[in-house]
């Protein structure tokens, strides 16, 4: 029985939400499957992931062959990368220690870029809330003046015909 390792789709119009699973290649999209080995929720930034390593890794080294999207979440969690050190184990150009040794590093090296990626989106978040926010304080303020010119211009009028009626009896003092 050929096996794939696929998403299954679930979720509402324009918000899906996939379970990675196991399944028999001619099975359904959404049909009957094997083993639910994870999910996968692209709607959020960045996307979340969550996989059963051990049974994942124990099904591709079995020979269930994942799909093309299914393939780049296993790279990006590290299944594939782990199948490749064992590969090398296998051959006796590694040592367990070496590849375990290799995938601690990368995964380390991994969850870093992650949380970089993660701060940099909460940052970045956080500034446009601060521009965002300065920018009603401007606005507020504009339409707060414009507000206080629109009600003011009859006594800023008064004030600059009295002060011309004042200098014309001055001048005519003057004289």
């Amino acid at each position: 029985m050929a096996t794939k390792i696929r998403l299954q789709r679930h979720g509402k119009k324009g918000k899906p939400f996939y379970y990675i699973v196991v399944a028999d290649a001619r099975a359904p999209r959404d049909g009957r499957f094997i083993e639910r080995v994870g999910s996968y929720n692209p709607n959020t930034n960045p996307a979340t992931i969550e996989i059963n390593f051990d049974k994942t890794f124990e099904w591709v080294n079995n020979g269930a062959q994942p799909t093309d999207t299914c393939r780049a979440i296993l790279s990006y969690k590290g299944v594939l990368y782990k199948k490749h050190l064992q590969g090398g184990v296998t051959k006796g150009a590694l040592t367990q220690e070496q590849a375990d040794a290799k995938f601690a590093e990368w995964t380390e090296q991994k969850q870093g870029k992650i949380t970089g990626k993660k701060t940099g989106l909460t940052s970045a978040k956080e500034e446009a809330r601060k521009a965002a926010l300065a920018a009603e304080a401007k606005k507020k303020e504009d339409r707060a003046a414009a507000i206080a010119a629109k009600n003011a211009p009859v006594a800023e009028e008064e004030a600059p015909a009295e002060e011309a009626a004042a200098t014309e009896t001055e001048a005519e003092s003057a004289e």
